[in-house]
């Protein structure tokens, strides 16, 4: 009976790390696919007017570049508004009494 739980508490210990493992890795979605090609090409990459032989080197500048603006917080943040349009203006809000 000892031999049994040995064997079972070895087994445990070693596939417990392939089960984690296998629990970390999912593929990716479409939508996740389609937002890593838009992030790519908003990084400077345009495969359509790509040089074909210079295919690796472009698309791993275009990484780079995605990858240093995720690094300084430049990507995806909202811009602070700088214009205020329509300030100052008064607009009809149904009352006659103007």
């Amino acid at each position: 009976m000892k031999l049994i739980a040995n064997a079972a508490a070895l087994s445990a210990a070693l596939l417990l790390p392939f089960a984690a493992y296998a629990q970390s890795t999912a593929p990716l979605t479409r939508d996740q696919v389609r937002q890593q090609i838009i992030e790519i090409e908003n990084a400077g990459y345009n495969p359509s007017t790509s040089d074909p032989t210079a295919y690796p080197e472009n698309i791993q500048a275009a990484q780079r570049r995605l990858d240093a603006l995720k690094a300084n917080g430049g990507y995806g943040g909202v811009a602070a508004a700088s214009v205020s349009s329509g300030s100052g203006r008064t607009f009809y809000q149904g009352d006659d009494s103007q």
